[in-house]
């Protein structure tokens, strides 16, 4: 574990491994962790239906949804637009709605689902935050629970997590967390705390989490621990399900593909809400992940932390590795910094 920089430029506080950062996109897998948990206990199965829980939209729902299963949307072919918010409503509509986040999240599935989609359910991979924000509504709606409750209960908590929160880092006016910065030109623009610091409660289950490093990291350990066939927050077989890609090379909050220096398939996800970066590769075969995670987004962020993933990489598996980040993409020639497929933002 390490942590280099300060929490917000300009100042001389400096970042430690026990602060909290924003893992955008990387929440989704979390989700699909929670949702695997339901899963086990009855609640939900991989192949239930929007219209077997969402009951009382059946006369609102747009008819092409009403058979997409849990499965299609955590591996995104629902056939959702990669458009977060609905037609016509904007960043600012979503954090107005009324009522608690469980309350707002319900009034955007009714509207989400009652659009039509972009392609037909099933049929392609179709990025979208309202994937996992629908995913996060369907446990809400089973467990009879807020979504933040149930992450906390069931993986935060038993996994010792204790840093993990939703949005923004921090308090307003002080500098006790991380602050999220942008760039504008080659100026980096700190980013104080608060409510609308960070994408709106309705589409948290598809990237607010915040947390430290070392927490993270026990996340991902406890994956790697299931697929060495150890139980734990999951059954050792769900784990090994969650690394599956059931329609292509996505599912459950992973990209799935071939690395020589992972002894075969690694796991990989990156996330930003467009003032922090987080990437994530996990090497089952070895028993092996590395992370990193920064506080700003834009300009060469997304190239630097793959830089800083693939020099990790080759440091701690001992290959000779090609650092090609346009023409290969990614870290240690995986995952393409541009127009990225698995990052939230491109």
């Amino acid at each position: 574990m390490g942590a280099v920089g300060v929490r917000k430029y300009g100042t001389d506080s400096p970042v430690t491994v026990n602060d909290q950062f924003h893992l955008g996109s990387d929440t989704k897998a979390m989700t699909a962790t929670l949702l695997a948990t339901l899963v086990e206990e009855g609640k939900l199965s991989w192949t239930t239906t929007l219209d077997q829980v969402f009951q009382d939209l059946a006369s609102k729902m747009n008819p092409a949804y009403r058979k997409v299963t849990l499965e299609q949307m955590l591996a995104h072919r629902a056939g959702f637009t990669d458009e977060s918010w609905p037609q016509g409503k904007t960043f600012s509509d979503m954090h107005s709605l009324p009522g608690t986040p469980r309350e707002q999240r319900a009034a955007y599935v009714a509207m989400v689902l009652s659009e039509p989609p972009v392609a037909e359910p099933g049929s392609k991979f179709l990025y979208s935050n309202r994937s996992y924000a629908v995913a996060g509504a369907i446990a809400e709606k089973v467990a009879n629970d807020s979504w933040e409750n149930l992450m906390q209960k069931r993986i935060f908590q038993p996994l010792g997590m204790q840093s993990c929160g939703f949005g923004a880092m921090g308090a307003p006016g002080k500098v006790d967390q991380p602050w999220q910065h942008t760039l504008s030109g080659k100026s980096h623009v700190p980013i104080e705390p608060g409510p609308m610091s960070d994408n709106p409660p309705v589409i948290a289950p598809a990237g607010t989490v915040h947390c430290s490093v070392i927490d993270w990291g026990k996340f991902v350990a406890a994956h790697l621990r299931g697929e060495q066939g150890e139980p734990g927050i999951l059954k050792a077989e769900t784990f090994k399900r969650l690394h599956t890609a059931p329609f292509g090379d996505y599912g459950f909050g992973w990209g799935v593909v071939d690395r020589p220096w992972a002894g075969g398939r690694a796991f990989t996800h990156a996330g930003s809400n467009n003032q922090n970066y987080a990437i994530v590769w996990m090497a089952p075969a070895k028993d092996f992940a590395v992370l990193v995670m920064t506080n700003q987004a834009g300009g060469d962020t997304f190239n630097a932390c793959d830089a800083a993933a693939s020099a990790l990489i080759l440091h701690f598996t001992q290959k000779k590795i090609a650092l090609c980040y346009f023409a290969a993409g990614g870290a240690a020639a995986g995952l393409r910094s541009v127009n990225c497929r698995w990052c939230q933002y491109g």
